[in-house]
């Protein structure tokens, strides 16, 4: 991977310019080479599409815009795929785009990973699919990586297959290249628009097809509009161009019944700025970071109502509500201890009676380690925690504002525990343990080591607990500046909202 070792420090002097600053490269880095060529064919580019698609008052929450940063020498930016939710006709739904300004729109290992990752959400919370399809399928030099594996380009149909049975409609609009397994994308969905001398759909283009039958074709005359609106009865509608294609989309969509919510941005105040959270990161280290404030920067005002508050002070609990989005909010104030897990347990069991959602401020070296705190079982009461967390069946939206280290991260919602949503500030810390006690454990364990070695050992473990590493392998669902975390929860909560809600099965036991 590319980041180095000035990379690693700007973070630590400055995360909040160092992540926006990376983000406008990533965002304006294809070749203008590629763009005047996509534009040529008469193409909108793929944000413009979005924008587009998107109704006027709609904000468009975009997940994991910094996968793949640093790899393949930052040649697939985004990994060639942009995912993200917004309001399209009222409808609030999971838009799937290929880009093609990057290497055609192909799928590399965290492209597809951010591509499964979007079904999932749409999976688990009835989104309704647009698939935006320009791609020429798999990147044929990393083809290994990409192709037969569990997760990889085949479990895009498979979890297709599950949304049709499950009614979450599926709309494709097909604005260019569908080639090879990419053509069940269209094939797979509910409704296909295809774009008349732009979008084409075979399973091999005319060069292959040559190669394996000899026969002679073209584009258009193999799966171009005319054949798939009129011949194969693949494509359901013909476009003139994109925004012909896109104006069909909203038309089907008026025509479904809104089922979540709109966040309700102007109605409700928070107590405090949340632009004022962007200077608290500057402000103080990861482990003083004020949990009370950001409370009160995220949630409606006067909403907070704190749950055991003179008891295992150091995580705090409450119900509050957001944007007018009821939910249960459990911040890290502190190290966890016996007490505070199991308040937060117990908190947890309420959450689940109500059927109230989870919002976990995530703050956390880990849980409390000695002999004193060994023999008064921290790991049976750390075991409770994690069992809350895994068995709730009330959603659950990580956002991790500090450190995430070792047995914390899974106490508080970690990516291994399913949480609906896991959004990370640009100062976020994600390892097994912070990087001096790493070094430490290490030289315990060897400590013959260079002087050199060591620090070697030292710098690639601060590069991997960085936000930005976790989010290039799609550890969570994208970096948000702080001042954004309002916005970013209450769109969260009105997606969650529709998501239905299973009765626990046993009572609220005090632990």
């Amino acid at each position: 991977m590319l980041f180095t070792k000035n990379i690693v420090e700007s973070f630590k002097i400055d995360p909040i310019l160092t992540y926006t600053e990376i983000l406008h490269q990533v965002l304006f880095s294809v070749s203008e080479i590629r763009v005047k060529k996509h534009i040529d064919k008469g193409k909108l580019l793929v944000r413009e599409r979005i924008q587009y698609l998107l109704d006027r008052d709609s904000s468009f929450v975009e997940l994991s815009p910094l996968a793949a940063y640093g790899m393949y020498e930052n040649n697939h930016p985004s990994a060639g795929i942009i995912t993200g939710l917004g309001y399209v006709s009222g409808n609030l739904v999971m838009i799937i785009a290929n880009d093609a300004t990057v290497k055609g729109g192909t799928y590399v290992k965290e492209t597809i990973k951010k591509h499964l990752r979007a079904l999932e959400i749409a999976s688990n919370l009835s989104l309704p699919c647009i698939y935006l399809v320009d791609s020429g399928g798999i990147f044929l030099p990393r083809q290994a990586e990409v192709f037969a594996d569990k997760e990889h380009f085949g479990r895009i149909f498979f979890l297709q297959s599950r949304l049709s049975a499950m009614s979450i409609p599926q709309i494709a609009i097909v604005m260019g290249s569908c080639t090879a397994g990419g053509a069940y994308i269209p094939a797979m969905s509910d409704e296909v628009i295809i774009v008349k001398n732009q979008g084409s759909i075979f399973l091999a283009g005319p060069p292959l097809v040559k190669a394996a039958t000899g026969e002679e074709t073209n584009t258009e005359d193999l799966g171009g509009a005319q054949v798939h609106a009129a011949i194969s009865g693949v494509a359901d509608y013909i476009a003139n161009d994109d925004y012909d294609a896109l104006d069909i989309c909203k038309k089907i969509f008026d025509a479904m019944p809104s089922a979540v919510c709109s966040p309700l941005l102007n109605k409700f105040k928070s107590e405090t700025n949340p632009s004022i959270l962007d200077a608290l990161v500057s402000l103080h280290e990861n482990a003083a970071l004020p949990m009370n404030n950001i409370i009160k920067a995220v949630c409606d005002e006067n909403s907070f109502v704190p749950f055991k508050e003179q008891y295992g002070t150091t995580i705090l609990t409450g119900m509050a509500s957001i944007q007018g989005f009821k939910c249960g909010i459990i911040a890290n104030n502190g190290i966890l201890f016996s007490e505070s897990a199991l308040k937060a347990v117990h908190f947890i069991e309420l959450c689940s009676h109500r059927k109230v959602p989870i919002i976990f401020l995530h703050n956390i070296t880990g849980f409390m380690v000695g002999k004193e705190f060994e023999h008064k079982g921290i790991a049976k009461d750390g075991a409770k925690l994690v069992h809350a967390v895994a068995n709730t069946n009330v959603p659950k939206i990580t956002l991790i504002v500090g450190n995430s280290y070792g047995a914390g991260n899974y106490a508080m919602a970690g990516r291994a525990y399913n949480p609906d949503f896991l959004f990370i500030w640009p100062n976020a810390q994600i390892a097994v343990m912070g990087a001096n006690q790493a070094d430490f454990v290490m030289n315990s364990v060897n400590n013959k080591s260079s002087e050199a070695a060591r620090n070697t050992i030292k710098d690639n473990y601060a590069k991997e607990s960085q936000a930005l590493y976790s989010t290039a392998n799609l550890w969570d669902d994208g970096i948000i500046l702080p001042s954004q975390s309002r916005d970013v929860l209450a769109f969260s909560l009105s997606a969650v909202s529709n998501k239905k809600i299973n009765a626990p099965s046993f009572g609220i036991y005090r632990m």
